[in-house]
C-alpha cells in the first residue's frame, strides 16, 4: 500500500475484479505464515491480501463485528467476495479458510470440501481456540511485515 495514497473503494474492487478478498491480522506470526502459504498456492491468482490494520478495510471490519474477539483485535480470517457490493458474500472463521481453500488449484478444493463436512458449530471453536493461543505460540509482530517484491502483486 502506498503510504500517501489511500485506496477507496472502487480502486478496491478494481483491484479484486472476481477475486476473493482476505482480510488477515497483520500483526499475527500464523496469520503471516498462512497468507504466506495461500500466496505460494495461488497458482491462478483467485486471491487478494490486505491486513486488518489497513485503513483501507477499516469500514469493512466495522461492518463485519463477528470477526473480532472481545478485545476488539481481529479475531478471525475474513473473507469477502465482492465487498463493495450491496451484498457482499462474507466468510469467518472456518468458513473463510474453506472459502479461500476452494480458489486454490487441485487438490486444495477437494481439500476444502472434505473439511466443509465438518459443522461449522464444531469447526469454529476450534478455530477460536487456535485464534486465543496464537500470538503466543506463532508470536506478534510489532508492525505488519512488508509483502517480498515477488508477493506485492496479491496484496492491495
Amino acid at each position: 500500500m502506498n503510504a500517501s495514497h489511500q485506496l477507496g473503494p472502487h480502486e478496491i474492487s478494481g483491484q479484486l475484479g472476481d477475486r476473493l478478498l482476505v482480510v488477515y491480522d497483520g500483526l499475527c506470526g500464523l496469520c503471516n505464515a498462512s497468507i504466506r502459504w495461500l500466496i505460494h498456492r495461488d497458482r491462478n491468482d483467485r486471491l487478494r491480501f490486505v491486513p486488518s490494520q489497513a485503513p483501507e478495510v477499516a469500514d469493512l471490519l466495522a461492518a463485519h463485528p463477528a470477526s473480532a474477539d472481545p478485545s476488539g483485535a481481529p479475531g478471525s480470517i475474513l473473507v469477502i467476495r465482492q465487498p463493495f457490493s450491496k451484498q457482499p458474500e462474507v466468510f469467518i472463521r472456518s468458513r473463510a479458510v474453506l472459502a479461500a481453500l476452494r480458489e486454490l488449484p487441485q487438490p486444495w478444493p477437494a481439500v476444502a470440501t472434505f473439511l466443509g463436512l465438518v459443522p461449522a458449530f464444531l469447526a469454529d471453536p476450534v478455530y477460536r481456540l487456535i485464534a486465543h493461543w496464537r500470538y503466543r505460540i506463532w508470536g506478534r509482530y510489532e508492525v505488519c511485515p512488508l509483502p517480498t517484491p515477488a508477493e506485492r502483486a496479491h496484496f492491495l
